[in-house]
């Protein structure tokens, strides 16, 4: 059970209070908070400073390397930085720890069109109409780059 989850519990029990610095709302995802390379590397994706962002991601690694996010966001920076192979290694990383991650298969996705492999991004495609059983951005994003692409 989560340290979160166990301290919110215990508070509602009339335990001892919540620590200042507990969130119960928190969730892994949100690497952010958590760790300070992994915000400086959001920020600078924000600011398409990919070089700095891979610096910034590789350091957040070392400490979460089993993170999905961390390892959708190398491959997002990578790819636009045009450096494939890295992009999909980190892709299918994400994918592997998190398999519906909506974000790392569309991104994937979006990264096989650019290479010129659609069978590969078709997978995506499939893969994120199987888990987007309501209209999500992703699978809408995906779509826009097929017909983009086949235009």
């Amino acid at each position: 059970m989560r340290l979160a989850a166990v301290l919110l519990a215990a508070w509602a029990l009339g335990g001892a209070p919540l620590p200042a610095h507990a969130d119960p709302t928190e969730t892994d995802s949100d690497l952010a908070a958590a760790d300070q390379y992994y915000a400086a590397a959001r920020q600078a994706i924000a600011a398409k400073q990919w070089e700095e962002a891979i610096a910034r991601l590789r350091k957040a690694e070392v400490r979460h390397p089993d993170h999905a996010d961390l390892q959708n966001d190398l491959g997002y920076a990578h790819r636009n930085l045009k450096q494939f192979d890295a992009a999909f290694k980190h892709y299918k990383r994400a994918i592997e720890l998190e398999p519906r991650h909506r974000g790392a298969h569309e991104y994937i996705g979006e990264a096989y069109l650019m290479v010129g492999d659609v069978p590969n991004a078709e997978k995506h495609l499939a893969a994120l109409r199987a888990i987007c059983l309501l209209p999500c951005e992703e699978l809408t994003d995906l779509e826009k780059a097929f017909a983009k692409y086949r235009r």
